[in-house]
Parts: C-alpha cells; sequence; structure tokens
C-alpha cells in the first residue's frame, strides 16, 4: 500500500489527474491505476489506457533494427549510404554556428551502428531555438528534429523528410558527437526501406506481434479512442496547464504522413512491460526469441568515449552512457543513488529505470522493477508518464507509462532538453 499511497498523494494534489504503475520483481508483478484519464472525467483511470510513450519509442525502433542485424539483413558497420542515398557525400559543418556552406567533407561514410548510438553527426542544440545557422534551416524545412517536440505532425513523408535532412550539412563528423533524437528518425526510414514496407508494418513485424503488444502503434483505433489519455503541457509563460491532445480530435486518431520512430508510438503499461521483460530475459518472446541474448548484451552495453559522455552531461548525467537506442550506466561506472540504469525518458514526462543489482528504482542489491504512469502531462510537450525501458541481464528493472499533468513523480522531460524533478504547473483546460 506504500506505493499507492504515495501516487495517489501526487494525484490529490491535483497537479495531474491520474496514475498507473507497474512494479516487478522476480515473478511478483503489481500494477496500480488511480485518478482519471483528464481532469473534465470523473471516470476511473483504467489500468488498459493508452499512452502517448513520446521518446520510449525510441528503445523499441533500436531492437526492431538490431532484429535485422541478427538476420543478417543489416550489419552494425554497414555505411547506410545505400538504403538512405541523400546521406552519401556528406558536408560537414566547419564549427557548429558556422554558416551552412562553411562546412569540410564528411572523414568516413555513417553507419548503421552511428545511427543506434546517436553518433550520426546531427542532432538536438543545445541553445536557444533560432541562434545557430543550422537551427533556422532545419526549422524552415519543418523537419521537427532538434528543437521541440514532433508535434503538430508536419507536412513531410519519410522520403521528403530524408530529402530534406539531406540538403543540411551535418553538425559534427560521423562517429564523433552524441547528438539526441535525429538518429532515431533516420533509423526509421531506414527499417522501412531495409524491411520493404512502412514502419509501423516493420516493428509490428519484428516486435509489436511477436510480443503481443496489441495496443502500441502510430494511430489509435476509433474504437479505442475512448482509452487515450488526455495529455497536458504547461503554458510556457503562465505555468498553467493547457490540453495539447484530447480524444475527440486527437492527432493519433489518425495515420500521420511521417511516423516518427523517434516520439510517436502509443502503448499501454502492460504492452510496454511486454517490451521490458523480452530484454531482460536476454530478448526471449513468448513464441520464441526476439533479439539473440548477445545483441541485448550489446544494445544495453555503454557505447560512448569519455569526452562524448561529457559533451552529453545535459541529456545522460554525470555517470551516464548511451548504448543502441537507450541509455546506459557509463563504462566503469560506479553503482549510484537512484535512479540509475538501463533506461529512458520522453518528451511527454515517460521515464523508465532499471535496478540491476547495484541500483536502479529498487532499493541498492535488490534489483526489482518500476513501471509508473500517469495521465495527463507536464514534460512541456504534451503527455507524461513513465514507462520503462530495459536492463541487460540483470535481476530486474523499473518502468512506467503513463501521461502526467502536473508534476512528475519520478522524473519528467522539461522540454526535450533536460530532466527536471516535480516540475509545479498549475491546472487550466485551454486548447492549445
Amino acid at each position: 500500500m506504500l506505493l499507492h499511497d504515495s501516487m495517489a498523494a501526487h494525484v490529490a494534489t491535483g497537479r495531474l489527474p491520474g496514475l498507473v504503475t507497474l512494479v516487478a520483481h522476480g515473478d511478483q508483478l503489481h500494477v496500480d491505476a488511480v485518478g482519471s484519464p483528464s481532469f473534465g472525467s470523473d471516470a476511473p483511470l483504467r489500468r488498459d489506457a493508452i499512452f502517448r510513450i513520446a521518446s520510449l519509442t525510441k528503445p523499441i525502433t533500436a531492437a526492431a533494427t538490431l532484429s535485422l542485424v541478427d538476420e543478417g539483413l543489416l550489419r552494425l558497420e554497414q555505411p547506410v549510404d545505400e538504403l538512405l542515398p541523400e546521406l552519401a557525400n556528406r558536408r560537414v559543418l566547419r564549427a557548429l554556428d558556422a554558416e551552412l556552406d562553411d562546412t569540410v567533407p564528411a572523414r568516413r561514410e555513417i553507419t548503421v551502428e552511428d545511427l543506434l548510438s546517436f553518433r550520426l553527426g546531427f542532432g538536438s542544440v543545445m541553445a536557444p531555438a533560432g541562434s545557430y545557422p543550422i537551427q533556422r534551416a532545419e526549422a524552415a524545412l519543418g523537419l521537427h528534429s532538434i528543437g521541440g517536440p514532433p508535434w503538430p505532425p508536419g507536412a513531410h513523408d519519410p522520403d521528403t523528410w530524408m530529402a530534406a535532412l539531406g540538403s543540411l550539412p551535418l553538425m559534427y563528423q560521423p562517429g564523433e558527437r552524441w547528438l539526441y533524437n535525429t538518429s532515431a528518425q533516420v533509423l526509421g526510414v531506414l527499417l522501412a526501406r531495409a524491411g520493404g514496407r512502412d514502419l509501423e508494418s516493420v516493428l509490428r513485424e519484428r516486435i509489436l506481434d511477436p510480443l503481443g503488444m496489441a495496443d502500441t502503434g502510430f494511430t489509435v483505433p476509433a474504437e479505442q479512442l475512448d482509452r487515450l489519455t488526455t495529455a497536458y503541457r504547461p503554458d510556457p509563460e503562465t505555468g498553467q496547464l493547457r490540453v495539447l491532445d484530447e480524444p475527440a480530435d486527437s492527432w493519433w486518431a489518425s495515420p500521420t504522413s511521417f511516423p516518427d520512430a523517434s516520439g510517436w508510438l502509443v502503448s499501454t503499461v502492460d504492452d510496454y512491460w511486454s517490451f521490458v521483460s523480452m530484454l531482460l530475459a536476454g530478448g526471449a518472446g513468448p513464441g520464441g526469441p526476439v533479439l539473440a541474448p548477445e545483441t541485448v548484451a550489446l544494445m544495453t552495453t555503454d557505447r560512448l568515449t569519455p569526452d562524448q559522455r561529457r559533451a552529453s552531461a545535459l541529456f545522460l548525467g554525470e555517470h551516464g552512457g548511451w548504448g543502441l537506442g537507450l541509455a546506459v550506466p557509463a563504462a566503469g561506472a560506479r553503482p549510484q543513488v537512484l535512479p540509475c540504469g538501463i533506461g529512458w525518458t520522453g518528451g511527454t514526462g515517460t521515464a523508465g529505470d532499471t535496478g540491476s543489482g547495484a541500483g536502479g528504482t529498487s532499493a541498492p542489491g535488490s534489483g526489482g522493477t518500476s513501471v509508473t504512469g500517469e495521465a495527463g502531462d507536464n514534460g512541456g510537450t504534451g503527455t507524461a508518464g513513465t514507462v520503462g525501458e530495459t536492463g541487460p541481464a540483470g535481476p530486474g528493472c523499473s518502468c512506467g507509462v503513463a501521461d502526467r499533468s502536473g508534476a512528475a513523480s519520478a522524473l519528467a522531460f522539461a522540454g526535450i532538453v533536460a530532466l527536471a524533478f516535480r516540475r509545479r504547473t498549475k491546472r487550466s483546460a485551454t486548447k492549445r
């Protein structure tokens, strides 16, 4: 009851309408739902509520890519030029603040591993919007990649999006720097082209169907929209919560022209737990292997150099590293106080972390898994909630799924640039 009481206390403050938690340790699993799916509803929040999971899409995208590696259809060291000719013969800015024509040739081709490890050479810029020529050019092209959330949906389809990205120089040399977000979007296009089908079909064939994740996808069917929670975001000037997206006219009610592999999936706490469980089991799914154990080990091992970790500390933290599509403890890092471990967070406030014996969301040494999700939002973008990610072959993990409004009970994204504890906002019900 301690967890239930703690989560109910957050809802009772009026800073969020509802919360879902999932906690697992070994064979024990506890799921709890508190509150309602929106501030305007008296209906109880259901365990099967559907949430916009934002950047918790990224580990799923990475896992689908790695399944193609397992089958020999892709190789980590493979240049992407053949599948993504838009990224061939890259030019690289001489400096981040350089004009777009002040470039040097790329020293090598971009590889599949560069995309998975977020070292493509293009991604989020930690500066106010419009500070540099590359930011202004990216915004003018409508890429929705380096300066904010992927909503409202843009006009691009995968081919026009790639062509637009290919018209810009890289910010850094391939492999030189960890940069957030764009790599996952590019992976989505790569997956579709390598799989010869649209992205959702590839994800469904490779990950979602084998794991029984029937409620995970880029759209919510009309007959299931009553399960979709309302998403809120704080007004940047007043801090009041405004409705970002609601079931009646949701952006997720119809297919988007560009299925964004960095953050457009919706899911439920049980669906995402199926994904987490597969990773904890070394890639084993209910019907057979989804990923090879060695592949899961690669996915959950830090790929960054010390210099790359230091440059990425705003995202990854002092002791964080990055594997293939998700955060991991930095190579050689000592066990840290909570939260720590394998996982990630989303711009909608979604967050997850693992307990792998020496840390995580459970007490040090205890292992265990927790998944929490909240109805509403705070993270500066829309929905919020915690949906867990992964763990290697450790004893447990922590994760959660939810949309939240108001304060996050654990970690929340402030925009897409930093993690913040307990972001406090006032309620409002004004649409956008």
